[in-house]
């Protein structure tokens, strides 16, 4: 393992497998506490035959499990370098509102990754898929557009006031669809005023 990669503990068996279809890279994780994983690239000499199992032997009734195997190993090759990424926990279908339950942040080799993935959920939150996206697959940025959050004729929340300081919270009515960041104009349900609004989430938006 290469000096740099911090390894941590993990109360659970660690659990081996080779996740793609090179066979080059192993992947190590700990599905215990604390969750985690890495990826290590080891080097086998063949030329050096590995020596014959033991015979497994039976002392008092009692079997015993053969000897391990040794195997002559290389100097490791450096850890493969990581790069976090954002990865669908579950398929997405085209058009889907995407939120933070559906994605996971995890690490993957950086050689051969799209300069576009997101590396961040929040880059993702609120966005809409553009395209079906299977569970388990890096997102980009260009899977994802802006969703519309407010829809033309739905209640929106609507919050007049500084961040931190007094503020005011009214249902008014959308009378056109906004996508995040977007103004659009709300009519206050109960005094039939025509006001802006800046739409900050799923039918919320904040007084200009």
């Amino acid at each position: 393992m290469d000096s740099r990669i911090k390894t941590q503990t993990c109360d659970q068996a660690l659990v081996m497998d080779l996740p793609f279809a090179s066979r080059e890279t192993v992947r190590v994780r700990c599905l215990g506490s604390p969750s985690w994983q890495l990826y290590v690239r080891l080097v086998f000499d063949p030329a050096t035959k590995a020596l014959p199992r033991k015979p497994a032997r039976e002392d008092a009734g009692v079997a015993q499990a053969p000897a391990s195997t040794p195997v002559a190993v290389k100097d490791a090759a450096p850890a493969v370098a990581l790069r976090r990424v954002v990865v669908a926990r579950q398929l997405l279908r085209a058009g889907s509102l995407v939120t933070a339950d559906m994605l996971v942040e995890v690490d993957q080799p950086a050689t051969g990754l799209d300069s576009q993935v997101l590396r961040t959920i929040k880059e993702a939150e609120n966005g809409e898929t553009v395209r079906e996206i299977a569970a388990g697959v890096a997102l980009r940025s260009y899977d994802l557009r802006r969703a519309v959050l407010v829809k033309m004729g739905k209640t929106v929340l609507l919050t007049i006031g500084q961040a931190g300081g007094f503020s005011i919270a009214a249902r008014v009515e959308a009378l056109q669809d906004g996508r995040l960041g977007e103004q659009v104009r709300l009519k206050n349900l109960e005094s039939g005023r025509l006001v802006t609004g800046v739409v900050t989430g799923p039918n919320t938006a904040s007084g200009l």
